[in-house]
């Protein structure tokens, strides 16, 4: 039996456009078509589709709205997102709402075909285009800079007494070091991470460096 696909897009040229495309195969059929994200849910309940093939940005219900009903509410059909959006946070949201596949517009007729047989099997599908996004994305904050890292080690264990609750003057004391030399590097490191001279922002920042520093490795 041919997979039954849902057409969801505003545009009525790329609703139409995407139908002859996929009609050319015998394997699909087009069972309908919706222009915003409303009419989608509704004719996903009335037809039960195996695959929609869902916009993001649409007046009435957006794309990721809808995607998160129709998978509640019509818990086997599967849904591919296609959409101009490419980066990294849009297709975390979708496979969040319970999207399984993610295709750009500009690359729909290579792999939208591929992604409707992808998701009708129960497996993922992401574009070429937006794997290289999520990858890169990935590497970016796995590499990003990391503040603490522009901190010297003197800076760093004034940092973690002060998180511990010790007064600016403990701390001088502990480290037998001059009063004004621990003032000093206590604003050079607030300098540095962008904070305020106030201690709550401090504590707070600091706070979140001890918690991360506490997880199991």
């Amino acid at each position: 039996m041919a997979i039954q696909v849902l057409l969801t897009d505003d545009h009525p040229a790329v609703r139409e456009g995407l139908a002859l495309l996929l009609q050319s195969h015998p394997d699909i059929a087009v069972v309908g078509m919706a222009a915003d994200g409303g009419e989608a849910v509704q004719q996903a309940l009335q037809q039960g589709p195996d695959v929609v093939v869902m916009d993001i940005t649409m007046a009435v219900l957006n794309g990721i709205e809808a995607t998160e009903q129709i998978r509640e509410r019509c818990p086997g059909t599967r849904v591919v997102i296609l959409s101009v959006h490419g980066d990294a946070e849009h297709v975390f949201r979708a496979f969040r709402a319970g999207a399984l596949g993610y295709v750009r517009k500009e690359a729909a007729g290579r792999e939208i075909t591929d992604a409707v047989r992808t998701v009708h099997a129960g497996k993922c599908y992401l574009g070429a285009t937006i794997v290289d996004t999520v990858i890169e994305d990935y590497v970016r904050q796995r590499h990003a800079p990391n503040p603490l890292e522009s901190l010297s080690a003197r800076e760093q264990q004034v940092l973690r007494l002060l998180l511990e609750g010790h007064t600016s003057a403990e701390v001088a004391e502990m480290l037998a070091l001059p009063p004004a030399s621990v003032a000093a590097c206590r604003s050079r490191t607030m300098q540095k991470l962008g904070l305020g001279d106030a201690a709550l922002p401090v504590t707070l920042a600091l706070g979140s460096e001890r918690r991360s520093g506490d997880r199991p490795r």
